[in-house]
């Protein structure tokens, strides 16, 4: 995981390289993007895209807020014969955790964009939302219902799998009862140029900011400041986690993890800090606002995978802690059964409204 959750291992999936994406919603085929290519791996696989490749981003599919991109996220195993196939994400975790999900994403960013949307160019088509590793969609599924007016959304992921999920649970009508369509783009490489987002209203993404380098979002502004497009960045981990009834171990765990967010580049808590910077070098008006999950009794199943990911990328990360981890787990996992452990895994939503392109913001 690539935030804070923990595994799915009873709801994995048999892996299935060749699943074709559904069709999309306008009754059309969905548009699969490049294949998949050794330089097109997630972030953690290797290192950076050499200097041709600059002006793509790398697709994350969509993730669990808190948990780490390590072997311990809810997967299905590779196809052998497939090296550079990852691990697919389980649709039945993202079910888990899209409930929490939805509750913690910030609606007072809503407002300022629905402002910003009204005074976008209308076109025939309605707005063009892309949403960038959707993973099943839970994205679209929250906001397209609390937008208003016709919707296409575009959905970006390397799994066909997951694009199955995403374009057939997708909304259908929007807050004022307009239609809703989608489309599917599979690949490794979003590239998100100006050229590509031609004609957006919005960019969206859900826990993806966290593994991200600085030079990827970079990118991401830059590609979003060019089209004068705005941008709602959800669910970013913020490096700080609360657990009641506190324990002597929570801050060691939760500093091994932190570094962990942050290996092999990746900005991890300091996403947010770094793309707000970012875009408003690129002339963006920059909103954040907490985007906190809250996970008491009635979330006691994904408080269960979510310290499973929290504390096994801690102790991936420093292998010293394995045997007090392993007893904090256990303790921190009793707790969670009989109903006493709360959690908050603090995250932050970032709103960029970019300068329209042949006008101010």
């Amino acid at each position: 995981m690539t935030d804070g959750s923990g595994t799915d291992r009873a709801g994995t999936l048999a892996h299935n390289p060749t699943a074709p994406a559904a069709p999309s919603a306008t009754g059309g085929q969905p548009t699969d993007g490049p294949a998949p290519s050794a330089t097109g791996r997630r972030l953690t696989d290797g290192p950076a895209p050499p200097a041709t490749e600059r002006g793509t981003l790398r697709l994350r599919r969509d993730r669990v807020p808190g948990a780490p991109a390590t072997p311990t996220e809810p997967t299905t195993p590779t196809t052998p014969g497939h090296p550079d196939d990852p691990p697919r994400y389980a649709p039945e975790w993202l079910r888990l955790r899209e409930p929490a999900d939805a509750a913690a994403r910030a609606h007072d960013l809503l407002d300022p964009l629905r402002i910003r949307l009204a005074n976008l160019p209308s076109r025939a088509d309605g707005l063009v939302v892309h949403d960038v590793g959707c993973g099943t969609g839970s994205m679209g599924r929250w906001l397209a219902p609390l937008l208003d007016g016709a919707q296409h959304w575009v959905l970006h992921d390397r799994d066909p799998y997951l694009l199955h999920f995403a374009a057939v649970g997708a909304p259908r009508s929007a807050a004022d009862g307009c239609r809703v369509t989608v489309e599917t783009r599979r690949g490794d490489l979003a590239r998100l140029t100006p050229d590509a987002l031609a004609g957006a209203g919005l960019v969206t993404a859900s826990a993806l900011l966290d593994v991200l380098t600085a030079e990827e979002v970079g990118i991401l502004a830059a590609a979003c400041a060019a089209a004068g497009c705005p941008a709602l960045l959800t669910l970013s981990v913020a490096g700080r986690v609360e657990l009641t009834p506190a324990h002597p171990l929570d801050a060691e765990i939760t500093e091994a993890f932190n570094d962990h967010q942050r290996r092999t580049g990746m900005l991890g808590p300091d996403a947010v800090t770094c793309a707000a910077e970012t875009f408003a070098a690129h002339g963006a008006t920059v909103r954040t606002h907490p985007s906190d999950w809250r996970l008491g009794a009635d979330e006691a199943a994904l408080a269960e995978q979510w310290l499973r990911g929290w504390v096994g990328a801690a102790v991936e990360q420093r292998p010293e802690l394995g045997e007090p981890a392993r007893r904090y787990l256990g303790e921190r996992l009793a707790a969670c059964a009989a109903g006493e452990l709360r959690v908050v895994v603090h995250h932050t939503d970032l709103l960029a409204l970019c300068r329209p392109t042949g006008g101010t913001a």
